[in-house]
């Protein structure tokens, strides 16, 4: 939507819906050069940033969302309904109703604007990004967790559920598949990635909501577990929602993906990744090939005199490096201290939320 710029209360609404959205699980951090103001500026009217600020995470109808802004029901209805189109706010159908709720700007808002990001949004994103990915990397309780290529588990280890993303895949009834936000930015800027792009899988209501704004197309669960299984194939991490009952895949690359980006610019990856596995190299095999120094996204392995190592600081246990090894010298272990994640998405929000001492 185009900026309102009608006054010195414009730029104070955009400030107060900016510590708004650093209310969000996902968090909205300030910069010194207030790019996250121009860019909700580009995205949100000043009614817009001022009807957000009367949401919650919570799913609620307009009615109740109408009453707590002091409007009229038929004019909350309709600025909710075109905020959900634009992917400014989520909008759930169930049970016959409509419900409406506030997101993070990351993972929502920015991936919601799929269809409406242009070379000057692009511009913007990649330079708060980095912002936000460092306050991502801080927090215990992480919006997602990587979980290893299938064909990487050794089927003779006990493998938690929310760890065989297969297996949680078949479960779902409602499956979407979107253009990954991260490469279509990256190709915005110049700078097209190889990979492919329609990689973003989502579940569920979440699902519901992306097809009926064209956000992607519907697809069958054949082929969702494709997409999943293409991940090997392209070298692609898998990253899923941080929890047990899952809303989203998405196959991602170091070159584009603002997560894997944050992580790889650490010294010690590992430490700020949620997964349940590392790699580990057998000296006594390894034949110094190097298959495993290019498909490893975190630059985790180091060529030696005699065999390849991996450093345990940096290996996210994504897997890739497993089955492209040719002489069958890479396994993956499971971490000792892994935790079980949170049941869903309301769990682990209020767990973000709690850890930032916002509850």
């Amino acid at each position: 939507m185009p900026e309102d710029t009608s006054s010195g209360a414009c730029d104070d609404a955009y400030q107060r819906l900016s510590r708004f959205l650093n209310t969000m699980p996902g968090g909205f951090p300030e910069t010194g050069t207030k790019v996250e103001i121009k860019i909700l500026k580009r995205l949100f009217t000043v009614p817009e940033a001022e009807m957000l600020m009367k949401m919650t995470v919570s799913p609620e109808t307009a009615a109740v969302i109408a009453e707590r802004a002091g409007m009229a029901l038929e004019e909350a209805e309709k600025m909710l309904e075109s905020m959900s189109k634009q992917g400014s706010c989520m909008r759930f159908r169930a049970g016959g109703q409509t419900l409406y709720a506030a997101v993070s700007f990351a993972i929502g808002i920015y991936e919601y604007h799929l269809n409406t990001i242009d070379r000057e949004l692009a511009e913007l994103f990649e330079e708060y990004l980095p912002h936000l990915g460092a306050q991502w990397t801080c927090q215990k309780t992480q919006q997602v967790r990587f979980v290893p290529i299938g064909a990487a588990i050794d089927t003779s280890q006990v493998v938690a559920t929310y760890d065989l993303v297969r297996d949680l895949a078949r479960q779902k009834d409602s499956i979407m598949v979107a253009e990954c936000i991260c490469r279509k930015e990256q190709g915005l800027l110049g700078h097209e990635c190889e990979k492919p792009h329609e990689t973003c899988i989502r579940f569920g209501m979440v699902a519901d909501y992306c097809v009926e704004n064209r956000m992607g197309r519907p697809i069958t669960t054949e082929e969702c577990l494709e997409i999943i299984d293409g991940a090997e194939e392209h070298g692609l991490v898998l990253m899923t929602t941080n929890c047990e009952d899952i809303v989203n895949v998405c196959s991602c690359c170091s070159c584009c993906c603002a997560v894997l980006k944050s992580l790889k610019a650490l010294p010690e990856p590992a430490k700020h990744a949620v997964s349940s596995f590392r790699s580990w190299i057998d000296p006594d095999v390894c034949r110094l090939c190097g298959t495993c120094l290019e498909r490893c996204p975190m630059e985790a392995i180091t060529k030696g005199q005699d065999f390849s190592s991996i450093d345990g600081s940096r290996c996210i246990g994504c897997g890739l490096c497993v089955n492209s090894c040719p002489e069958n010298a890479i396994s993956l272990e499971a971490k000792p201290e892994t935790a079980t994640p949170p049941a869903n998405v309301g769990e682990r929000n209020r767990r973000m939320l709690e850890e930032r001492g916002l509850l």
